[in-house]
């Protein structure tokens, strides 16, 4: 069970890091659609598992980005989301779409997942500053 559930979460991680490239693509260039950046990308190499997931969070992203722009607008006291560093911003979509909005995963592990996928691809501040940021939009959502 344990190396089932380890190579499950090998794959959501896969996909994760995958969708993390194509929302920061969408982004730096609004004008494309999610399915159109997902074409360009290079899926059919990935596990079926990992591309329909990575999928999965693009358009759930791209579907929610009204209310994940709300989300933070409510939540950051002084910073826009327009001044976010792309990286960081797309990570914290991510956790916040899969863990507040879809509730794909409990939240612990989305905000988890971002920080490790800012470690990853952004820069060195942006492991402590996705999770300052989604710490204080769960401790407020708790609150309420």
């Amino acid at each position: 069970m344990n190396s089932q559930k380890s190579a499950r979460s090998q794959l959501r991680h896969r996909a994760r890091e995958i969708a993390l490239q194509l929302v920061y693509q969408l982004d730096l260039r609004p004008g494309v659609a999610p399915d159109d950046a997902i074409e360009l990308f290079q899926l059919k190499e990935e596990e079926p598992e990992v591309s329909s997931y990575a999928c999965e969070l693009v358009h759930g992203v791209s579907e929610s980005a009204g209310e994940i722009a709300q989300i933070l607008r409510e939540s950051i006291v002084a910073w826009r989301p327009e001044r976010m560093v792309a990286v960081d911003k797309a990570a914290i979509s991510i956790a916040l779409y899969e863990g507040l909005i879809a509730k794909r995963v409990p939240i612990a592990v989305a905000i988890s997942e971002a920080v490790e996928l800012a470690k990853a691809f952004g820069t060195e501040d942006s492991g402590r500053f996705v999770n300052g940021v989604l710490g204080r939009i769960v401790r407020e959502r708790n609150a309420e």
